[in-house]
């Protein structure tokens, strides 16, 4: 049993987090960093499953999917999900904490199909299970894929890792004087247009009553303080607080 506050999470990183300083493509330090911290989480006794985005990959195809059919490029994008999939499954195998992909495109030769009771049996014996291919439906985002398979698991918690460490008042990029969230509600996020998570995936979570937390990937450690319940990041929920 884990000692920490939550006992089984589920992991959002977007395509973007595996690139490092390149351009589009997976880093594989970053990637064999990102498993090791989930290695750590994992021994603690946390279950852990992760949804990927494939911004990483499609940003390459970009041009090709200028003008595309909307549900053509979404397809695309659901396969490079399950490329990023397969990276972090060997980079986290390669540690040795065992994996399976679970894909919602039917993918045999490389990935399971997508089964509810077969992912939350994995997560109980200690497994890591990585979602690919989205909600296997076009017009939907990963982040809505996130939030509808945490709600599918039982999670805890959605935890989104990102570059930045939280929820800002600004783009702390362009504006260092932004303040980060402490704390938001879903409504707050929604009526003032934050880029939390796409509108569809807020939604979900505040029907359903499932927090989100956004922190920075980057940080060494954020996942397990995360997990800890330390203070990291900005927590999504049904308080109206703010800052």
């Amino acid at each position: 049993m884990s000692r920490h506050r939550y006992q089984r999470i589920l992991l959002k990183l977007s395509g973007e987090a595996l690139m490092g300083d390149g351009q589009y493509g997976v880093d594989r330090g970053v990637i064999e960093r990102i498993a090791r911290e989930i290695k750590e989480v994992t021994d603690t006794g946390v279950q852990v499953a992760v949804v990927i985005g494939g911004g990483n990959i499609f940003r390459g195809m970009a041009k090709a999917a200028d003008g595309m059919d909307r549900a053509t490029a979404d397809y695309m994008g659901m396969l490079a999900t399950v490329m990023n999939s397969l990276a972090l499954q060997d980079a986290v195998e390669s540690l040795g904490l065992p994996t399976r992909v679970q894909s919602a495109l039917h993918i045999s030769e490389v990935a399971e199909p997508y089964i509810r009771r077969r992912a939350i049996r994995h997560l109980e014996k200690g497994r890591l299970v990585i979602f690919g291919g989205g909600t296997g439906n076009p017009f939907f985002t990963t982040d809505t894929a996130a939030s509808l398979r945490a709600m599918e698991i039982g999670a805890d918690i959605v935890l989104k890792g990102t570059k930045v460490d939280g929820v800002y008042t600004e783009d702390p990029v362009s504006n260092p004087q932004a303040m980060r969230y402490n704390r938001l509600s879903y409504n707050e996020v929604l009526e003032r247009n934050l880029q939390v998570m796409d509108a569809t995936a807020i939604t979900l979570c505040r029907d359903n009553d499932m927090p989100i937390t956004v922190f920075s990937i980057n940080k060494p450690g954020a996942l397990l303080r995360v997990v800890s319940g330390e203070d990291e990041g900005t927590l999504v929920h049904g308080e109206t607080t703010s800052c």
